[in-house]
C-alpha cells in the first residue's frame, strides 16, 4: 500500500471543503486560528512518516494532552488511578457538571474535562505546579523525540482567563474531596498541558508507543507495558471523543483522542500513529474535516480495529 499516495489523495479530496466547522472561539487565542488549514501525518511502526498539507504547522493540542497526562499518572499511581476517576463513556459534553452531582465528584472517565483535571491533580502530587509542567513538557519531548516541542503561553493565559467552567468543575470535585491540591494549582498545570503546541508530524511520533505495544520505535525506549498501551487505546476508543465517541467508533473504528484546537490523534494498533488537524469543529467539539479524513483513511487502508 502506497501510504504517501493515500495521504495526498485525502488532502486533495478535502481541498474544496477547507474551512468547514467552527473554531473554538470561547478560547480567544484559538478564535484567531485560520480555519482553512489542514494537515495529516502517518507514522508507521517501522518509523516512516508520511505527510500532506500543513503537517509541519504547530497547533494547540488541547485535550489530546489528556492521553499523555494519563500515561504519566498511571506510571506514578498505577491502577489506584481508577479509585478517583471512572472508565465509562460519559454521554455528556466534555465540560458538563451534571454527572458529578450524581456520582459524588468521581468523573466518568479521564478524557472529559473533570476527569482530566483529577488526573492532572495526581501528577501534581509532590510537585510545585511549575515542576509538574516541566515534567509533562520533558515527557512530551521524550516521546516525540523532539526538543523543540513547547507550550504556547498565550494560549495557556487565554484559557486561564476564560476557563470559568473548569474552575467550577474543579471546585465541585474539591468539595467532594476528589481534588487534593488548591484548585488554582491544579488548573494552572491543566491549562498549560492543554496549551502544548505540536505539529501533526510531532504528534504522530508522540503517539507511536500506543501503536507499538508501549515502545517508541523511533527511540527503542519502552514508555508503558503492552498491557497498559492496550488499555489506554481501549479508553481512547470508548471515551476519546466525548459524546461523539460512539459515532467516531462507528465511522472510523480506531482509538482516537480529539482536541478543540482541531487536532485528532488516532492509533492503528500494530500499524501506525496518525495525527490530523483542521481547526473547524463539529457540534460535539471534534474536528469536522479531521473526522472525515480519518474515516477516509480507515476505509482506504482497512485499518479499522473492527475489520476491513
Amino acid at each position: 500500500m502506497d501510504l504517501q499516495a493515500v495521504v495526498d489523495d485525502i488532502v486533495r479530496d478535502l481541498q474544496p471543503r477547507l474551512g468547514e466547522g467552527k473554531v473554538a472561539d470561547y478560547i480567544p487565542e484559538l478564535a484567531r486560528v485560520d480555519p482553512t488549514q489542514f494537515g495529516l501525518a502517518i507514522t508507521t511502526v517501522d518509523g516512516t512518516t508520511y505527510t500532506a498539507g500543513d503537517a509541519d504547522t504547530s497547533f494547540s493540542i488541547q485535550s489530546i494532552s489528556k492521553v499523555f497526562m494519563l500515561t504519566l499518572a498511571l506510571g506514578k499511581a498505577g491502577e489506584s488511578v481508577w479509585k478517583r476517576v471512572g472508565r465509562e463513556p460519559s454521554g455528556s459534553s466534555f465540560n458538563s457538571i451534571v454527572q458529578l452531582e450524581h456520582e459524588h465528584g468521581i468523573p466518568r472517565n479521564p478524557f472529559i474535562n473533570a476527569g482530566a483535571i483529577v488526573i492532572t491533580d495526581m501528577v501534581l502530587a509532590g510537585h510545585k505546579p511549575r515542576e509538574a509542567i516541566g515534567e509533562f513538557l520533558r515527557f512530551m519531548r521524550f516521546i516525540a523525540d523532539d526538543d523543540s516541542v513547547t507550550i504556547d503561553e498565550k494560549v495557556a493565559r487565554s484559557e486561564q482567563e476564560t476557563g470559568f467552567r473548569n474552575f467550577a468543575l474543579a471546585n465541585f470535585m474539591r468539595g467532594f474531596g476528589n481534588l487534593q491540591h488548591p484548585v488554582e494549582h491544579t488548573l494552572g498545570v491543566y491549562f498549560h498541558q492543554c496549551a502544548l503546541a505540536m505539529s501533526c508530524v510531532q504528534l504522530s511520533h508522540a503517539g507511536l508507543y500506543l501503536a507499538n505495544r508501549g515502545t517508541n520505535p523511533l527511540t527503542g525506549f519502552s514508555v508503558v507495558s503492552p498491557k497498559r498501551a492496550r488499555r489506554i487505546n481501549a479508553l481512547m476508543l470508548t471515551c476519546g471523543h466525548y459524546d461523539g465517541s460512539g459515532d467516531f467508533a462507528y465511522h472510523v473504528g480506531l482509538p482516537g483522542k480529539s482536541g478543540v484546537g482541531g487536532g485528532i490523534l488516532a492509533i492503528a494498533p500494530g500499524k501506525a500513529s496518525i495525527a490530523v488537524w483542521s481547526p473547524g469543529l463539529n457540534k460535539v467539539g471534534n474536528s469536522a474535516l479531521g473526522s472525515v479524513a480519518l474515516e477516509m483513511l480507515a476505509t482506504r487502508t482497512g485499518w479499522s480495529v473492527f475489520g476491513t
